[in-house]
């Protein structure tokens, strides 16, 4: 929920300006003109008869006026009068009261006159009367003896004072008395009560009249009530009557309502127009009336109407004569009703339609004062000059009355003065003073010079001239300096001068200039103009629901004009934020920290500046968990039921969804509270189903959004009979434990279902599809019971019964139990194998006699393990395997053999005890398979046409051996692939030289062993044969570093700074400058990026930051030409990604092969390419 609004400072000023509109065009005090009164006490003017009588009459004119009083009608001396003085420059009289005067011998009508050369004015009469406050006379108050529920009035009479008093009741104590709809305060002071309570019986009824004139306070002499009730009365005539004259009082009786006032069925009333009516109904009756106010043949005036009193009063406020009508009161109850009407009529004091106004005249001008007023009845209208009736003034020929109008015709200067209109009814009349003055002054501005207005885009802009001059002068505006005259709809001209620009915009700022002429003259006056920016919020604080103890932050993010300074003030329901820590007032924000439940309400972003004001409102909600619900009360106590109600807690602002009842049984668990059950949040009463046997407590706890509350305090407890169990125990079993016993298991019933005290159980068994009796037992309350001597593994039937002190639970259902189980006695039979692959067999069982199981069929296990491989001859230790096959099922396979092996294999039938003897064990083997790779391959020996393959036999043969495959084809210089020549060799060879082959030609070989099933998985190798003798020294350099890392690096580094030293170079040459690059490269060469040497198409010496690891010249390579991977560590592996190398006789590099399919450059001119240090390595692993 969130409100915003804005109010601008130019809409306030507004109002100013067209109230300065309307009125009359003020004289420089300058400038002569006659009195006009200023000030002077109200009309009816009740003075406090213990201080100084003031008596206010001021005027202001030119020259300044002198002043004079009429007491009652006559001249009032003041220097006559010692206690009287007149305050100097003033008419004001003081009447000086503290040397014993009394203020009542100044009481009168006093009317003031202030004069000077161009005429006289006069203030209202001002009718003088000292406030008094009587004390109450004595009376005897006799007690009132009333009966119950008859009504009864308790007159007050206060004193007549002046003003008329406050009153109110109260006792010995100053205490109010209660009121209600039975007993209430009337208007006119008295109480009165509807219907009389044996309460209202007291002896201090204390009428107060409170003065607020004088602040004092007069009291009434206290009224007895003596209520006397049916019963009380009895037993008092009883007492003093004989038996023939006891007739009895009547009991209390109800009564249809009668109106204690006003009494009658109609009444009249008169108000006068915009005072408050009042309108009182008060009625007695019993039960005790209700009241209501209808208008015959209208409506109530909505906004203006109020009920009072409990309803006993109607008041509308500010009356008018619409309000003229009849209105009824009407009582009732639950006999009948009455009725009143009372017949209003508004008056009216006479009110001004049209006051008159001053006038300023040039010589030879025209003009009219116009004096209307309206009332009921109709006011007269009467004309006086200088305060005497116009009818006796002196004759002035401009002048002529006509009714409420004088007209003014060609006036001169010594028609100039004051015009009193007094407009008269029965209720009161009205005096006005107007004067006109014949003036001839050229046009003068009153408005500074270059005043600076400031209003807000979009709003109104009122731009003042105010002026003055005789004639009037005529204003005209413009805009700049030298600007055209200003007109049309998009301007407003005031007749006091003042430009409103409806809706300013910013290209409204500038200078404006007022012109103002008449046939005396002509003035100008400049002012200023800015439209600044509106404050805006752009971000409003919005809806904000949080949880209590957490953190609430309202946003106010604000745009403005930024000449102006906003001020941001945050407000809490309208008024100040509360003086707390915890509210935390950022620049565009607002904190609560550690939210409570007071911090809930509307808050509101106020920004002001001196030009406009916007607000925007949201409304924090604090939501917490609810507080536990109250007063728990039991009802409806039965032996298995109860109702339990309770009053909910404060939802706060969540509201509550559902109650969970718990419960603690005090007799089994104290302390423990258990789940009962829960209902809805609209619900507060529940029936609880009830267990025998336990001493109950409740509580609740309400739920809503945000969580659970505290359980409440817990209910009165309540004891059920007892009673026999209602349920048996729940999981019977029976499993034996020992091949000779039966263990019977149960969960025992809880204590609340035990249902009574002595809670044992009754344990029954007997062997089944046998014609046996139940044995039965009694044991206390546990959980086991052990049967001994039983056969192994038989079925028994069971049962188990509750029973407490008050009889047996019902006849609880059997299950079916075994005694214990031991060890199978058979092994499985005829045990088969199939063989179905090499890696996988099938065994089959027969399934052994249920009998002999002795227990629960778990299953088969079958235990293998491999004898020997039948390639090798070589036995090794026997790790055995054992799959598991469940249930009764009589096969199984067995994955994951080794192929030409030797396997045996046994069964074995398990039950719940154990294993049982295994099956003779049984012999297979499996078929010969595919061998594994061979163990190693490794090229020796190059030379220009030949190449020495050495290699390991399988690790697995899977077999007999048959041949090894022998497959190789050359690789050109573009990695292509060339023939392939396959090579059969016999299985008992370990190495194969081959010749024929092309010098400096790099080989791939494959190569795998062969068994009569097929061939096994394969492995490859490279190598290369060497070069011509001719081309060995350059070969032995040469290495193809285009597709080494660290020479990619290299040249991506060199490209960077070529880059970046161009970059430098142009914008030092756009600067102007030039820089020398080639001689700059000369002179701090890169020690890093060395080219490389053309006479021998080596490279220089290439230093590592980081490792210092070079490849050196020279190295050597064992006597067998293979590289261990330990060896490689420290020399060629830190340089390349692979770990294959091949050198030729000192150690240079003499290939590569860098498996890429595209086409690569070669270094110098040679045919083949120099190979990496990593893949000449790799040929030798």
């Amino acid at each position: 929920m969130m409100k915003m609004k804005s109010i601008s400072a130019s809409k306030a000023s507004l109002v100013f300006f067209l109230c300065q509109m309307i009125s009359a065009l003020d004289v420089p005090l300058d400038l002569s003109q006659p009195p006009t009164i200023t000030q002077q006490s109200p009309k009816d003017y009740i003075v406090d008869p213990r201080e100084n009588i003031v008596i206010q009459c001021e005027a202001k004119g030119k020259p300044p006026p002198s002043f004079s009083w009429t007491r009652n009608g006559t001249h009032f001396d003041i220097d006559k009068d010692a206690q009287v003085t007149m305050k100097p420059n003033s008419g004001t009289l003081v009447v000086n009261i503290m040397n014993g005067v009394k203020a009542e011998a100044y009481e009168g009508v006093y009317q003031c006159t202030a004069r000077n050369e161009r005429g006289a004015a006069i203030s209202n009469n001002i009718v003088i009367r000292p406030s008094r406050s009587p004390l109450w006379t004595k009376e005897k108050l006799e007690p009132n003896h009333v009966r119950e529920g008859d009504s009864l009035v308790l007159n007050c009479r206060p004193p007549v004072g002046l003003p008329p008093p406050i009153i109110f009741w109260m006792d010995n104590a100053f205490q109010r008395l209660p009121q209600s709809e039975r007993v209430s305060q009337g208007l006119n002071g008295d109480l009165y009560f509807s219907n009389v309570q044996p309460e209202d019986t007291r002896e201090d009824y204390i009428c107060y009249a409170r003065f607020n004139h004088t602040q004092t306070i007069q009291q009434k002499q206290p009224i007895s009530v003596k209520v006397f009730s049916m019963d009380s009365l009895n037993d008092t005539i009883a007492a003093n009557l004989s038996d023939t004259d006891i007739y009895g009082a009547k009991p209390v009786t109800e009564r249809p309502p009668v109106l204690l006032t006003p009494t009658g069925s109609t009444s009249n009333k008169v108000e006068l127009r915009g005072n408050v009516l009042l309108l009182e109904c008060i009625a007695a009756g019993l039960p005790t009336p209700v009241i209501r106010w209808i208008k015959e043949g209208g409506e109530l005036p909505a906004n203006r109407t109020f009920f009072e009193n409990f309803k006993k009063t109607l008041k509308i406020v500010d009356v008018s004569e619409a309000d003229t009508g009849n209105y009824k009161c009407i009582a009732r109850n639950a006999l009948g009703s009455t009725h009143h009407v009372i017949s209003v009529t508004v008056k009216a004091a006479p009110y001004w339609i049209t006051a008159p106004r001053n006038l300023v005249l040039s010589p030879g001008e025209d003009g009219t004062l116009i004096c209307r007023a309206n009332g009921n009845p109709k006011p007269s209208i009467s004309w006086l000059t200088n305060g005497v009736p116009i009818a006796i003034a002196p004759e002035d020929p401009s002048r002529k009355v006509d009714g409420d109008t004088i007209i003014f015709s060609a006036v001169q200067e010594r028609s100039s003065a004051v015009y009193q209109c007094n407009a008269s009814n029965e209720y009161g009349y009205l005096l006005a003073n107007a004067f006109v003055n014949v003036l001839a002054e050229p046009p003068r501005i009153l408005t500074p010079t270059n005043k600076l207005y400031q209003v807000i885009a979009d709003s109104p802009a009122l731009i003042d001239c105010a002026y003055f001059g005789s004639p009037k002068p005529e204003i005209e505006w413009f805009k700049g300096v030298k600007g055209s005259i200003l007109r049309g709809n998009e301007y407003v001209f005031h007749d006091n001068g003042t430009l409103e620009i409806p809706v300013a915009q910013k290209d409204s700022t500038g200078t404006y200039t007022c012109v103002a002429r008449n046939k005396l003259g002509k003035t100008q006056n400049e002012v200023q103009l800015e439209v600044k920016d509106p404050t805006v919020i752009i971000k409003q604080p919005e809806y904000k629901v949080i949880q209590r103890s957490a953190q609430a932050s309202f946003e106010c993010v604000i745009k403005h004009d930024p000449t102006l300074m906003p001020t941001v003030i945050w407000l809490k329901d309208n008024n100040e934020l509360p003086d707390d820590e915890r509210f935390l007032v950022g620049k565009d924000n607002l904190t609560i920290m550690n939210v409570t439940d007071k911090d809930d309400g509307t808050y509101t972003c106020i920004v002001n500046t001196t030009l406009d004001s916007v607000s925007a409102s949201a409304v924090l909600t604090v939501v917490a968990r609810p507080n536990p619900p109250l007063d728990l009360e039991l009802t409806g106590q039965l032996e298995r039921s109860i109702e339990l109600s309770w009053v909910p807690g404060e939802e706060n602002n969540s509201p509550i969804t559902n109650f969970v009842i718990e419960y603690e049984d005090g007799l089994h668990e104290p302390g423990v509270w258990h789940y009962q059950t829960e209902v809805p949040g609209s619900q507060t009463t529940v029936q609880l189903k009830l267990s025998p046997y336990v001493n109950y407590s409740f509580r609740v706890i309400a739920v809503n959004e945000i969580g659970r509350s505290q359980p409440s305090e817990p209910s009165e407890q309540y004891l059920t009979k007892s009673a026999n169990p209602d349920e048996n125990p729940s999981n019977v079993q029976g499993i034996g434990s020992e091949p000779d016993n039966l263990v019977i298991t149960w969960e025992s019933l809880k204590g609340f279902q035990s249902n009574g005290p002595g809670l044992q159980y009754k344990v029954s068994w007997r062997q089944k599809d046998v014609d046996d009796e139940w044995t039965s037992v009694v044991v206390a309350n546990v959980s086991k019971y052990i049967v001994s001597g039983t056969p192994t593994f038989v079925p028994y039937e069971i049962k188990v019964q509750a029973l407490n002190d008050l009889g047996y639970a019902p006849e609880p259902s059997e299950v079916i139990g075994h005694s214990g189980e031991d060890l199978p006695m058979v092994a499985p039979g005829n045990v088969q194998v199939h063989v179905i692959n090499s890696t996988l067999a099938k065994v089959h069982w027969d399934p052994v006699p249920l009998k002999s199981v002795r227990g629960h069929l778990q299953g088969y296990k079958v235990y293998y393990w491999k004898v020997q491989s039948l390639s090798r001859r070589s036995k090794r230790h026997v790790e055995k395997k054992i799959l598991t096959f469940r249930g009764n099922k009589t096969f199984g396979m067995l994955p994951g053999l080794e192929p030409y092996s030797s396997y045996k294999l046994n069964v074995r039938v398990v039950n719940g005890k154990g294993e049982g003897p295994a099956s003779p064990d049984k012999v297979f083997k499996t078929p010969e398979g595919v061998p594994s790779s061979p163990s190693f391959l490794k090229i020796t020996n190059p030379t220009l046409d030949s190449l020495t393959l050495e290699w390991g036999s399988p690790t697995h043969p899977n077999g007999v051996l048959t041949s090894y495959i022998l497959k190789f084809q050359p690789i050109n210089n573009t990695h292509e692939l060339g023939p392939l020549v396959e090579i059969i060799i016999p299985a008992n060879e370990s190495s194969l030289i081959l010749k024929n082959l092309n010098y400096s030609t790099r080989y791939k070989f494959y190569f795998n062993a062969q068994t009569s099933v097929g061939s096994g998985s394969q492995i490859t190798e490279e190598a290369v044969t060497i070069m011509d003798e001719g081309k060995m020294a350059m070969a032995s350099r040469q290495v193809d570093i285009a597709t080494q890392g660290w020479f990619i690096g290299l040249m991506c580094a060199v490209a960077l700074l070529i880059l970046i030293l161009l970059i430098v170079c142009f914008i030092r040459r756009n600067k102007g400058g030039k820089y020398p690059v080639k001689e700059k490269e000369d002179a701090h060469a890169d020690p890093e990026i060395q080219p490389m040497k053309e006479d021998d198409g080596t490279f220089g010496e290439y230093s590592d930051a980081e490792d210092h690891k070079p490849l050196k010249k020279g190295s050597r390579t064992p006597s067998d030409r293979t590289v261990k991977k330990e060896d490689s560590d420290d020399s060629l592996v830190d340089y390349g990604e692979g770990v294959n190398g091949q050198f030729n006789e000192d150690g240079s590099f003499i290939g590569q092969y860098s498996g890429k399919k595209e086409k690569e450059p070669a270094e110098g001119n040679e045919s083949s390419e120099a190979p990496s240090p990593v893949n000449a390595m790799n040929s030798f692993v």
